[in-house]
């Protein structure tokens, strides 16, 4: 039947034949375990994301530029943003804010140091 055209009767026939060959099943899937709870290898779920890298930066401020505002900027400009010196910066995980902290010097490097976390309900009413 390679080679022979198959009429619109024929072909409608076959696809109902090729679909009641198929038995449809109801998936069946594993219950969730309690929250917290291990895993047969003894591994937390969390364990399958601790090697799993995310972005992190620092933020000392905010400000809003126009493009000649932009353009204008060369070697020596200062750029003014929305915070005083000394206060703390933002640090956020995956663009969230996660932490607050103080900008640190340690052997010529630049460092943080996390003077406070944000509290799970601030992350949610957030708007970073």
């Amino acid at each position: 039947m390679t080679d022979e055209v198959i009429a619109g009767n024929e072909h409608d026939d076959m696809t109902q034949e090729h679909n009641e060959e198929k038995a449809v099943k109801r998936a069946k899937f594993e219950p969730f375990g309690e929250p917290g709870k291990e895993t047969p290898e003894g591994h937390s779920n969390i364990d399958l994301l601790l090697d799993v890298p995310l972005p992190i930066s620092v933020e000392l401020g905010r400000c809003t530029m126009t493009i000649r505002e932009i353009l204008d900027l060369g070697a020596g400009s200062v750029v003014e943003v929305n915070r005083v010196a000394g206060e703390p910066v933002d640090i956020l995980v995956n663009g969230r804010l996660v932490a607050r902290g103080e900008v640190v010097v340690i052997d010529e490097n630049f460092g943080v140091r996390i003077l406070d976390m944000v509290s799970p309900e601030e992350r949610l009413t957030d708007g970073i």
